[in-house]
């Protein structure tokens, strides 16, 4: 299996539909945490650590990456980052977590539908990689 790093540089921004919109259509399974009608929160299927959520908007209106977000896309961040400290409550994440939002081929970005990761239920590391 290629790493996360290969796949990232494999990886080709476009508009069509990734994993993420299957997931959000329900084609393909998922453990969902957290559902309204602008987020999605499911668990990551190769988990970074003992907690590793996936926070992703159900619309995606052009927001591939954090780099193209444009005034417009302002209530959906802040509805990311807002889930990512609900989920992290429920999750039990009370000691501390982290949120990461990879952005291109240098940030490690495969899936070119932005996404929030929440990482916890461990001491986590710094610098980060």
């Amino acid at each position: 299996m290629a790493s996360e790093k290969d796949a990232a540089l494999a990886a080709v921004p476009n508009d069509n539909p990734t994993i993420f919109d299957k997931i959000i259509k329900k084609e393909i399974p998922s453990t969902v945490v957290y559902e309204d009608e602008k987020v999605l929160a499911f668990r990551d299927i190769n988990p970074q650590a003992p907690t590793h959520i996936v926070i992703i908007p159900k619309v995606k209106d052009g927001l591939s990456g954090l780099s193209k977000a444009e005034e417009r896309h302002v209530e959906i961040l802040g509805s990311l980052l807002y889930v990512a400290k609900v989920v992290a409550k429920q999750e039990g994440l009370e000691d501390g977590y982290r949120i990461v939002i990879n952005d291109g081929p240098s940030g490690c970005q495969s899936v070119y539908h932005i996404h929030v990761h929440l990482l916890g239920g461990r001491q986590l590391n710094w610098p980060p990689g």
